[in-house]
């Protein structure tokens, strides 16, 4: 059997935190995580699955324009992005997902507040369970979401990298 669909497009990416590895789709960017993430492997097999293709090492239309707008970002000077994403999950995944792109640019949540957003308080665990599953990290901010008591908990790149992110964001608000 022949595959139909277009492949899933890979670029490696450097950044001030690592390399970070690209996937995008003709939708948009699919995926950008650590290189060093330890279930890397894990998921790209799986938005191959979800998309019944393979993941190829290649230059996206989008992968330009990406690096220019994280470049400005860890320059301090974008808050927002643009670029098209393409998540893959279940519905209720798509739904933590769009909420963790309403948190501002330099404020963080807790996992409690981001399950009140979704309309649903009693499932901050889900809540959480589902930020872990976002693979689309930086441009998809669930290194936003901290927990209740303050402190930095969980984050598939690492806290080292959590905490450089939001002193980032927290330094740029307050210039």
């Amino acid at each position: 059997m022949k595959n139909k669909n277009k492949p899933i497009l890979l670029k490696h990416i450097e950044t001030p935190i690592g390399t970070m590895v690209a996937c995008a789709t003709d939708k948009g960017i699919c995926m950008l995580e650590f290189l060093d993430r330890k279930l890397l492997e894990t998921e790209l097999k799986d938005i191959a699955q979800r998309e019944k293709t393979t993941v190829i090492q290649g230059e996206s239309p989008y992968f330009p324009l990406l690096e220019q707008e994280l470049s400005e970002y860890f320059a301090g000077k974008r808050e927002e992005f643009s670029i098209p994403l393409h998540p893959m999950g279940t519905d209720f995944q798509q739904r933590v997902w769009q909420v963790l792109r309403i948190i501002p640019y330099g404020q963080t949540w807790s996992y409690k507040q981001q399950a009140i957003a979704l309309g649903s308080s009693q499932s901050v665990r889900a809540v959480a369970n589902a930020n872990g599953m976002n693979r689309i990290s930086i441009l998809i901010p669930c290194h936003r979401v901290i927990g209740s008591n303050g402190t930095l908990t969980g984050y598939g790149g690492g806290l080292w990298r959590k905490k450089f992110l939001l002193e980032l964001e927290t330094k740029a608000t307050s210039q």
